[in-house]
């Protein structure tokens, strides 16, 4: 849920480049009762090394579709992001960072304001939330953007209209919304994660592990019920009810969100299916 340029163009454009790792994730063909399709693809939105995610399937999709739907439209551009993160993260006078977790949490985010170079009162001038995502980014920052499968499929677009399900501005405002309690409760989540082994999500993607990737779903942060309901269950709600007036205009969207957004009883592969779609795993 943390996420925050493109590939080379040869990456982008076939299925594998020098160095890229295959990929064999997971795609829902949807279909409403008149015919009109669309396509469900779980991404992830960084890697270490270029993702060869391409496959024929994923291919013969791609080139079906008639638009393109992502969380965010302009994922590549850097400055515009950091600068609407900047915006919305701004706040002042804030007490030290530690201050701001329950006690027994704050060991764990001490541990890791070290790790990332931060001092506790760094963050003064920065709402909680913000603080959360910083730490964050700083603790996976061996993973590049980059590399996310996101860039790739709005760069496969070739003209096709790229529609957004949220937008950067959208998409932290919900944090931003986040009452302070809650927000705390983020950075604790953030601290105590990284202080647990490294799982390798990333091989559930790519092997299209869609059990593994739905057990993430309800550890960490999203375990928290009211975190829980707005960055996951809430956003597919309004994200599938949006992919379902596109599929019903034959817009025949291929969707492409985080991979955990297809997972369980609250994804869209399942809300969709419960609004009378014919939902099917075609790979």
């Amino acid at each position: 849920m943390m996420r925050f340029a493109l590939l080379l163009l040869v990456c982008t454009l076939t299925a594998s480049c020098s160095g890229a790792i295959d990929a064999d994730p997971a795609l829902w063909r949807v279909q409403d009762r008149e015919g009109h399709r669309g396509w469900l693809f779980g991404t992830i939105h960084s890697s270490d090394r270029p993702l060869a995610w391409r496959t024929p399937p994923v291919a013969r999709a791609l080139e079906d579709a008639g638009s393109i739907m992502v969380e965010v439209g302009n994922v590549a551009d850097d400055a515009a992001l950091a600068a609407t993160f900047a915006q919305l993260a701004r706040s002042a006078d804030r007490p030290a960072l530690t201050r701001r977790v329950p006690p027994a949490a704050r060991p764990a985010l001490a541990a890791l304001l070290r790790k990332a170079g931060y001092g506790d009162d760094d963050f003064a001038a920065m709402d909680t939330w913000a603080a959360a995502l910083t730490l964050a980014k700083a603790h996976g920052a061996e993973q590049n953007p980059r590399n996310g499968v996101d860039r790739a499929v709005i760069a496969a677009a070739q003209g096709r209209p790229v529609l957004e399900l949220e937008g950067a501005a959208a998409q932290l405002s919900l944090f931003d919304a986040l009452p302070e309690r809650e927000q705390g409760d983020l950075l604790a989540a953030v601290a105590t994660e990284a202080t647990q082994p490294s799982r390798d999500l990333a091989a559930a993607w790519r092997r299209g592990d869609m059990t593994a990737i739905e057990a993430e779903t309800r550890a960490g942060l999203l375990a928290d019920p009211e975190l829980r309901e707005v960055l996951f269950t809430g956003r597919n709600r309004r994200w599938a009810a949006r992919v379902a007036q596109a599929i019903h205009g034959g817009r025949a969207p291929f969707v492409a969100v985080g991979a955990a957004h297809m997972a369980g009883p609250d994804g869209l592969p399942a809300m969709l299916a419960q609004q009378g779609f014919t939902v099917t795993r075609i790979k």
